[in-house]
């Protein structure tokens, strides 16, 4: 029987792809024939075609995301190229939406649309049957739940030893956010929780450790949410660790006796703030109770183990950087292990677009599709603020100076960071390929240079955090030190003594 290859590039090898794993579990009678093939955005074209091709494939389905747009487009275009006999089915949430604006459509044979779980399995089988579809864009069948095989069983030993393995209990999501694919949901589903929880217990049984869950709405369902929490707690080993997205509204008494149970490094939360103005939540329609946000991200800071993602977005529509930066300093405040200070993107077919020309929105447009300016931040100061975003990557979620991120935020967080993002940039015009010890050395020359902390405490809480470290490199701040060590040290051995010196005077 003909061969299926199911394909997709990954941003990187830990990520395993589980929407692959969801059509190649649907497959019914092809599913001896489909070979799911993962790749990472850094695989050469060629070698990717020459892989493929080795399975000599009928059809091959790529699955299409917005960080693996550019590159896919290449890999189809290098594949119709070489073996245009070759049928190419595309799916994802890229392709979902403005099918007919892209490149990578115009090159493929069929693009499923929305679900593609029963859909993919039903187009193959017609196509091998030399039934070819009227259609190029076809609407995915979005089925009962019940109705789709789980696809957990496909990961496997290689997965499960090396990999974070993606799960989820439910799809979709009943809120409606513009910015977010999921707001195009009419409500949240959720499968089977015997099953699933089935499911989970062989992953657990085989070695896995590491879940990371894609539901958005994750404690939307208190009674799940809680069999869940109670499911691995039952398994807690020092090596287990499970990843949720939460609402952060919505964290009833309940939820916070079985999250207080759980030991530090083995429960991560991923809370979406995305903006603390009232006045822009409620034009991207974001329904939050801020004051319950903050009430239970202080709980979860001081009365659990767990390790808090908190999300905010740069360039929301209405939005300037005062705003902006006093949600930052909101945030700050609440003490976060982890703020992450993201870049809207204008997702496919999300409502945001309806924004754009009230508030003069413009995008890169090519993909990530990057927001560039607004009517409230101009393109030089949206730089400024995406430099501020992957700094604070680098020097405060990287958790490497504890003692030293006080001292760079003091008491105006926002302020003295932009500051120190600013005079970062102008000193190394880089970004990226930043080493260790220079990065050591520019935070303590920046405390100085830029922010005028005083040396002393600027040496002390850096070189502190380098011995935290465990880098072997030494930044230029403590070799120049350890020079002047040295040299006084040089000095002092070849200084006469009292006696000598009385002497030397006397004879002159």
């Amino acid at each position: 029987m003909p061969a299926i290859v199911l394909a997709t590039l990954n941003a990187r090898y830990h990520h395993a792809s589980l929407g692959l794993r969801y059509l190649a579990a649907n497959m019914g009678e092809h599913k001896q024939d489909t070979q799911i093939m993962e790749f990472i955005l850094q695989n050469r074209p060629e070698e990717i075609i020459e892989t493929i091709l080795a399975a000599k494939p009928a059809i091959v389905g790529f699955g299409v995301y917005i960080w693996n747009v550019v590159e896919m487009t290449r890999v189809v275009a290098l594949l119709k190229c070489v073996a245009p006999e070759i049928i190419v089915v595309l799916g994802g949430p890229e392709v979902s939406y403005e099918c007919e604006q892209q490149q990578i459509v115009r090159l493929a044979d069929y693009v499923i649309t929305g679900w593609g779980d029963i859909s993919f399995a039903k187009l193959c089988r017609e196509l091998l049957q030399k039934r070819p579809q009227a259609q190029k864009i076809i609407a995915g069948i979005q089925p009962q739940l019940t109705d789709i095989k789980l696809p957990y069983a496909l990961y496997n030993d290689n997965d499960i030893a090396n990999r974070t393995l993606y799960v989820e209990a439910s799809r979709g999501c009943p809120f409606k956010c513009e910015f977010c694919l999921s707001s195009l949901d009419k409500t949240a589903w959720a499968f089977d929780l015997d099953l699933f929880l089935a499911e989970m217990a062989k992953l657990y049984e085989r070695g896995a450790r590491q879940f990371k869950f894609v539901d958005r709405t994750f404690n939307l369902n208190i009674k799940a949410s809680a069999r869940i929490l109670e499911f691995f707690l039952e398994r807690l080993d020092d090596k287990l660790f499970v990843h949720f997205e939460v609402i952060p509204d919505h964290l009833p008494d309940q939820l916070k006796v079985l999250i207080s149970r759980f030991p530090e490094g083995s429960l991560q939360f991923e809370v979406g703030i995305q903006t603390f103005n009232p006045e822009i939540q409620a034009l991207i329609s974001r329904k939050q109770d801020t004051a319950k946000t903050e009430e239970n991200l202080r709980w979860l800071r001081e009365k659990s183990h767990a390790h808090v993602h908190v999300d905010l977005i740069i360039g929301l529509p209405g939005e300037d950087m005062n705003s902006f930066a006093q949600g930052f300093d909101r945030l700050v405040a609440l003490r976060q292990q982890e703020i992450q200070v993201g870049v809207l993107k204008r997702l496919r077919g999300t409502n945001i677009i309806r924004h754009t020309e009230t508030y003069d929105m413009r995008y890169t447009p090519y993909a990530p599709y990057t927001i560039l300016a607004t009517d409230r931040i101009d393109f030089a100061t949206m730089q400024r603020l995406v430099r501020f975003a992957r700094y604070w990557d680098l020097v405060a979620n990287s958790g490497r100076f504890p003692q030293g991120l006080p001292l760079l935020l003091g008491d105006s967080p926002f302020t003295h960071f932009m500051a120190f993002s600013d005079w970062l940039y102008a000193t190394t015009r880089k970004t990226h390929q930043i080493a260790l010890d220079r990065l050591f050395d520019l935070v303590y020359r920046g405390m100085i240079e830029c922010l005028s902390i005083p040396q002393t405490e600027a040496f002390a809480a850096v070189e502190r955090d380098f011995i935290l470290s465990g880098s072997k490199e030494i930044p230029a701040f403590l070799k120049a030190k350890k020079s002047d060590r040295d040299g006084t040290r040089q000095v002092r051995q070849v200084r006469p003594t009292s006696r000598q010196a009385r002497h030397l005077v006397t004879e002159t």
